[in-house]
């Protein structure tokens, strides 16, 4: 048998925004993936147009590089807590971590969650701390901050004894000492020092430091070749043209293309089925092959009931592997169909089957998602892993020509063996300069959090609170209203508690449009007194949407389509130019955040509007009695 071929996997793991698919563009620029003409993206990896638009990963994608003979296939993963499914179901198929921690952030809430998860499947991680090329950079503070989560996490001996890089991954540099990537600067034109941002590294600095730490502290699959097949599905994919695919790691045995194959379900059942091509992956690309051997991520086409977690076996060994859990949703929305007036007007797909199909089908490779029948036939209750997790599926199905009206998010309770109600918990970490702090924390008060720690440096004040999901609801817009847009919040699902009683909803009513129409600026100048408007001149409403804010706490019927009237008398000056103040737009999650529990956001391919659930006056007056 021919010498059996090194694979080492490895996944990048870190908080949102530490430099993860920045890291993975410095390993495929590295090691020869692209030719040296070859214009390329930055984060080439954040394919998805949703991805790009944002500056977020939401999918965990896979990728490979050479470096000499061992090939390494690479995981890029969300640091999104609310796409951390996406992080758990890839830990099985990976030998090692690198840890990602920002040289002046430390470890945040979302280090924690992935760290937990590579240490629980026995993995030992490579650290990596990032931008140490900040001003604020505290690089010895932050590695005595790691050594301490990985204590709280319980990791063993052979855990905490983790290699320690540092780098500069938007130039591609990797050193093993600090000191080594000091002055990392080039002049520009102005003469002015700046960070050169290239992928492919400079001075005489790249990432090599990290491919050697990878082969010394990670040994390469062993030789299982000859052990009957078994692969455990993680991720699900779809072509239009072969199919849905089945993607994991071959744990033993090889696989070859054409062979028939025995698939354990989810339910103890196996059933045979037919491999009509088997795909690995090459730089960025995937890539047919005959066979693939153990080690090796690999694609399974022609398998068309294939689910994450089932397992792939020889056709007369089936043996199942452990089914991947997933940790369940905190939160769940009403997925309706549109019934505005304006309904069925520019959506491709507004009936409650083109829903049911479009939500069956994320279920498929969304396996944080759950989706559940209601009492209605034209009504899906959605949970998931949070208000991001949701609307990211809305945005998606908006640009795929849906049209669909979804309801507050509402955060899910339990009980527990007392029959006491819980509700979920999130860790948040905030920071605000120091003349913010104050309001900050009335608000988190107001909002039933319990602060942990807080601590002022620099002018700016950190604070760690725990606080219900039900209170954070629509709390990140005014927070960046209230801190002039300087401050950051970042928050993760931690943990179950006793419900913590009520909390205070939005204090503000709704100007609700009286009729249908189109809105004239001369009734919004009018209106625009005492409401902050939402629509412009010019657009279409209906009766029941919602026109504006009220600066009172109650709702007010108002009328944006009314004319001027016309007469034969005129007074100089009293046709002047109306001048209106600029109307609010909301992005999907604002809207989210912004209805209360008896209004809507209706989702339409081209526009984002807010209604009342009831349309009409007089059923809201008799639903108010």
């Amino acid at each position: 048998m021919s010498e059996k071929q090194k694979i080492i996997n490895i996944a990048v793991i870190a908080h949102v925004d530490a430099g993860k698919s920045t890291l993975v563009d410095a390993f495929l620029n590295q090691s020869g993936v692209f030719r040296a003409n070859q214009e390329v993206a930055e984060c080439v990896m954040d394919s998805d147009d949703i991805e790009r638009e944002r500056g977020i990963t939401i999918y965990s994608k896979n990728c490979s590089v050479m470096h000499g003979d061992v090939k390494i296939n690479i995981v890029d993963t969300p640091g999104h807590a609310d796409f951390s499914s996406e992080v758990e179901r890839i830990m099985k198929t990976v030998d090692t971590v690198i840890l990602l921690v920002d040289s002046s952030e430390g470890p945040m809430p979302q280090t924690r969650f992935v760290l937990q998860k590579s240490l629980e499947q026995g993995l030992n991680p490579i650290l990596l701390i990032n931008k140490i090329d900040k001003k604020d950079a505290r690089i010895d503070e932050v590695v005595d901050e790691v050594y301490e989560l990985f204590m709280e996490l319980d990791a063993n001996d052979k855990q905490l004894d983790f290699p320690i890089l540092y780098g500069i991954a938007r130039q591609g540099i990797v050193v093993r000492d600090p000191a080594d990537a000091m002055g990392v600067e080039v002049m520009t034109e102005q003469g002015v020092k700046v960070s050169k941002n290239t992928a492919g590294g400079q001075r005489g600095l790249d990432i090599t430091p990290l491919f050697e730490t990878i082969i010394e502290h990670c040994e390469a699959y062993p030789d299982r070749r000859n052990e009957p097949l078994q692969m455990q599905v993680s991720t699900l994919g779809y072509d239009d043209y072969i199919g849905r695919l089945g993607i994991g790691r071959i744990t033993r045995g090889c696989v070859h293309k054409g062979e028939t194959v025995s698939v354990t379900k989810a339910d103890g059942s196996v059933v045979k089925r037919k491999v009509n091509q088997v795909f690995v992956y090459r730089g960025m690309k995937r890539s047919e092959v005959d066979e693939a051997e153990c080690g090796d991520i690999v694609v399974l086409a022609g398998i068309p009931d294939i689910f994450i977690g089932e397992t792939v076996c020889a056709e007369d060994a089936p043996e199942a592997m452990e089914m991947i859990h997933i940790e369940e949703p905190t939160l769940s929305m009403n997925f309706m169909v549109n019934k505005s007036p304006f309904a069925g007007k520019v959506g491709k797909y507004v009936t409650s089957r083109h829903i049911r199909e479009r939500l069956r089908k994320e279920l498929e490779v969304n396996v944080g998602l759950t989706v559940e029948e209601t009492e209605s036939t034209d009504s899906f209750k959605v949970s998931g892993r949070g208000e991001l997790h949701l609307s990211i599926l809305i945005e998606n199905m908006r640009r795929e020509g849906y049209e669909l009206a979804v309801s507050r998010p509402e955060v899910i309770y339990r009980r527990d063996e007392a029959g006491r109600k819980l509700e979920p918990v999130e860790q948040v970490i905030i920071s605000v300069p120091d003349q913010y702090s104050g309001a900050v924390i009335n608000d988190m008060n107001l909002r039933k959090g319990s602060m942990v720690a807080m601590q002022s440096k620099d002018g700016y004040t950190r604070l760690e609170y725990l606080a219900p999901t039900r209170g954070l609801m629509g709390y990140r817009s005014e927070f960046i209203n209230e801190t002039r847009g300087e401050g950051t919040m970042v928050r993760r699902f931690d943990r179950f508690e006793p419900y913590k009683g009520e909390i205070p909803q939005r204090t503000n009513g709704v100007a609700i449009a009286q009729e249908e129409g189109v809105a004239t600026p001369y009734a919004l100048f009018n209106i625009g007194e005492r409401v902050q408007m939402f629509v412009e001149p010019g657009t279409r409403v209906y009766e029941g949407m919602i026109v504006g804010m009220n600066s009172r706490d109650n709702d007010m019927v108002v009328n944006p389509c009314k004319e001027k009237k016309a007469s034969n008398m005129r007074a100089a000056g009293s046709d002047e130019a109306i001048r209106l103040s600029p109307a609010r737009t909301f992005t999907l999650e604002e809207a989210l955040e912004f209805i209360n529990d008896d209004e809507l956001v209706e989702v339409v391919p081209d526009d984002i509007r807010l209604r009342k659930k009831l349309l009409k006056e007089l059923d809201r007056r008799r639903a108010g009695r």
